[in-house]
């Protein structure tokens, strides 16, 4: 397949991925905690002919790929519900969820009390004191939760909820929709939890849709460059096919 075509398939393959990103950015607008998406984008060459096997030296060909999905972590906005057992974190830090696979980590704050007197999750994951999993009696009251993440009912302080960080977010992975995993987590520095509200979603729906025309437009323009290349290649077969 000649250069041209593989530079083109490269170029439309990683479009493609960008729009699937896109879309689930925009998807995910109304989604509690999430965190944007984009692509890092890394260039890659082809390996060149030893020079000695043309007559004129192989040209370099480079190639754009996918190379990882970058988050932006910056936070979104926070809106007031009322909800007590609603919690957001106003500055750096991760709750902690205890799930089936093990711990993982989440600015979604949309908790609940379940049947069993445990602050969970809407997926009925365990949220993480300190301690471990904290569960409160059937003749307690709905907890108060501090700025420091101190959990207090009407039996006295029952714990303090786990808020963690890293050193370096961009190691974390997503596990669903606003779950991450990663390694070391260290104590947050003086977090600052705020009940009764959530974190809604960074996602900014103009950029989105701006960005999801620009990628449309990009993906049609090498579309019809390629086809140019094909109609260029066939032109050239049929005028050296009528050559005596």
């Amino acid at each position: 397949m000649e250069n041209a075509q593989l530079v083109g398939l490269a170029r439309q393959a990683t479009l493609r991925r960008q729009l699937d990103l896109i879309a689930n950015n925009i998807a995910n607008v109304n989604t509690n905690g999430f965190k944007a998406q984009t692509l890092l984008l890394e260039e890659t060459r082809q390996p060149q002919a030893s020079a000695d096997s043309f007559l004129t030296p192989d040209r370099p060909i480079s190639f754009v790929i996918d190379d990882a999905n970058l988050y932006d972590f910056q936070p979104g906005q926070m809106m007031q519900t009322g909800n007590p057992t609603d919690l957001a974190l106003d500055g750096k830090g991760w709750f902690v969820i205890q799930t089936a696979q093990g711990e993982r980590f989440t600015r979604n704050g949309s908790f609940a009390i379940n049947n069993e007197g445990r602050l969970v999750t809407r997926d009925g994951d365990t949220v993480l004191t300190d301690a471990g999993p904290l569960t409160l009696a059937p003749n307690e009251q709905t907890p108060t939760i501090a700025a420091d993440g101190t959990i207090s009912t009407n039996q006295g302080v029952r714990g303090k909820l786990r808020v963690v960080d890293f050193a370096n977010p961009g190691e974390l992975k997503k596990i669903g929709e606003t779950l991450f995993e990663g390694q070391n987590p260290q104590p947050a520095t003086l977090p600052r939890v705020v009940q009764g509200q959530i974190e809604k979603s960074n996602v900014r729906a103009v950029v989105e849709l701006t960005r999801m025309i620009a990628v449309g437009r990009a993906y049609e323009s090498v579309a019809k460059w390629m086809q140019d290349a094909n109609d260029l290649r066939r032109n050239a077969i049929e005028k050296l096919a009528t050559v005596n």
